[in-house]
């Protein structure tokens, strides 16, 4: 698997389009979304080169209009699962086989395809079905699953010319086969570029994939597997399959074959992963990968130094972007009384000027949360803040899900750190803030890092050196990735490689060389040229 004499065109990261008004890109995907809306779409199983219909569907409606049906989706039996592995390792032989630059030329041409022909429709299927804003649904479905497929395979290529060190008399060489057996990827809602990545990440180093994509992303999950079929990926190679989580996870962890999970969700579903292949080590062939990234509790901490609109711009940026469901998004702040006045007040500003409603507005900042479920444990964490003596809603705190699952952005301020919000993960619009004595700087980092099991993202704002050196290095175990006076939101592939640890998961980095190393096996091989022919050696004489 070396890189030989191919060159390979340096990946570069696809530009943002503005959807400025009047432009041909907002017409075009507006021109989708419409056409889309009514498409009433029927998604099958796929499993090898069949599309199965089970008959036993389930609707994808619009969090912003729940009662809008835009498609049905088929469930699976265990049959299916049973028949998605089997096809899968079938796929496995030819495509492990398959030259790496063969492999590499299909998702080339996926995130072409991405960024011309495909680009509206998936932008319009993530708004629709995800309820993302324009702008939104462009940095993710879009701009990073483009950026996903090219900068994967620039890694794949470092990877394979990665070799050992050889002799005049040996020739060694690393050889970075595919896992045995095959890959069980499990994707979120909440990216589209995630849920492609997922799958795509494992299969373009050799894998073949069984993918269950959630059941709130299945719209835009359709467009991805369009793109992938139109690419050239063979059938078997990816199959995709729907429906009940725990009868499709332990269907495949109690296959022998099982080799290795790329999962993004929640933490205690990822812990529950953990443990059942734990059980089921025994039935393996062999060690399976467990690579996975969970939730956050992500903070933003100011230092007395810092810029009042730039924390605040960090704050709304980083806590109210996609209504919160990233999990990165801020969701608790440290505020310096010396600054809290001037915060407060602009904050209350900005929070007052959003817009909210349907993503076919692009005026509107805010759309409405994923379903009912998130939206009603929302609903009971604010008025439980409505009630407290030791926390109040600063702004925000209305909520209303007789069209859409619409929450406010809310503020909360408490005078306790440790009150429920700044410890527990919401996954919505709502961020709590704790205001902290300017003297207490130092005490308060050590409280940031000791608040919160997560350690996802993080962001520090302040125009003092020593202030953010020292957050640097308090914080260094609270934050996969940190940021120094901007939000804790919008990693970009090849530029800031994502992931965290403690419960936030196994921090392998999405976006660089680090996690497709986790799809490969390496075998080393040492050929010798003239072999020994006497088992003496010096030290023993003559």
């Amino acid at each position: 698997m070396l890189k030989g004499f191919f060159h390979v065109p340096k990946a570069v990261n696809e530009p943002v389009k503005a959807y400025r008004p009047g432009s041909p890109e907002k017409e075009a995907v507006l021109a989708a979304y419409n056409t889309m809306w009514n498409a009433q779409v029927d998604v099958p199983l796929y499993i090898g080169s069949e599309e199965v219909r089970t008959g036993n569907t389930k609707n994808m409606t619009a969090p912003h209009d729940h009662q809008h049906v835009v498609g049905t989706y088929h469930l699976a039996e265990k049959k299916h699962v049973d028949q998605a592995i089997e096809n899968a390792l079938e796929a496995k032989q030819k495509w492990a086989a398959l030259p790496w630059e063969q492999r590499a030329a299909i998702f080339l041409k996926a995130a072409e395809l991405i960024a011309g022909p495909y680009r509206a429709k998936i932008n319009a299927a993530t708004m629709i079905a995800q309820s993302k804003t324009i702008f939104q649904a462009e940095i993710d479905a879009a701009c990073e699953l483009i950026d996903f497929l090219r900068f994967n395979v620039e890694f794949m290529t470092q990877i394979y010319n990665d070799q050992p060190k050889s002799n005049s008399d040996m020739w060694n060489r690393l050889e970075y086969r595919p896992l045995e057996g095959f890959v069980y990827a499990i994707t979120p809602f909440n990216f589209t570029a995630i849920a492609a990545n997922l799958p795509a990440s494992a299969a373009m180093m050799g894998n073949v994939v069984v993918w269950k994509p959630s059941d709130s992303q299945v719209f835009s999950a359709k467009v991805i597997i369009d793109v992938f079929k139109e690419a050239g990926v063979p059938d078997g190679v990816i199959n995709v399959v729907f429906g009940d989580a725990a009868m499709i996870s332990n269907t495949i962890f109690d296959h022998a074959d099982f080799a290795g999970i790329h999962f993004t969700g929640s933490t205690h579903v990822f812990k529950d992963i953990w443990k059942n292949i734990g059980n089921n080590i025994d039935k393996y062939k062999t060690y399976p990968r467990i690579v996975g990234e969970t939730g956050g509790k992500d903070f933003i901490v100011a230092h007395p130094s810092a810029h009042v609109k730039q924390v605040v711009t960090g704050i709304v940026r980083g806590a109210f972007e996609f209504q919160g469901q990233k999990c990165s998004a801020a969701s608790r702040a440290y505020i310096p009384a010396s600054l809290w006045p001037a915060v407060k007040e602009q904050l209350v500003a900005d929070v007052q000027s959003m817009k909210m409603g349907s993503p076919a507005d692009f005026s509107n900042f805010i759309t409405a949360v994923i379903h009912e479920g998130s939206f009603d444990k929302l609903a009971s964490y604010i008025d439980q803040a409505k009630k407290d003596a030791n926390a109040e809603i600063l702004v925000g705190g209305n909520y209303d899900k007789s069209v859409g699952y619409f929450i406010e952005p809310t503020v909360i301020v408490t005078t306790d750190p440790h009150y429920t919000t700044m410890e527990t993960e919401l996954f919505g619009p709502v961020i709590t803030i704790y205001i902290y004595e300017d003297s207490q700087w130092s005490a308060t980092l050590k409280l940031v890092d000791e608040t919160s099991p997560y350690a996802l993202t993080g962001a520090v704002f302040s125009q003092d050196r020593y202030a953010i050196a020292e957050a640097t290095e308090a914080l260094k175990d609270a934050a996969g990735n940190f940021y120094i006076n901007d939000k804790p939101t919008g990693a970009v592939v090849g530029m800031q490689p994502f992931g965290g640890a403690r419960v936030s998961g196994t921090n392998d980095k999405a976006g660089s060389a680090l996690n497709l190393l986790r799809w490969a096996s390496p075998r080393t091989i040492k050929e010798t040229f003239v072999t020994p022919e006497d088992y003496r050696y010096p030290f023993l004489g003559e």
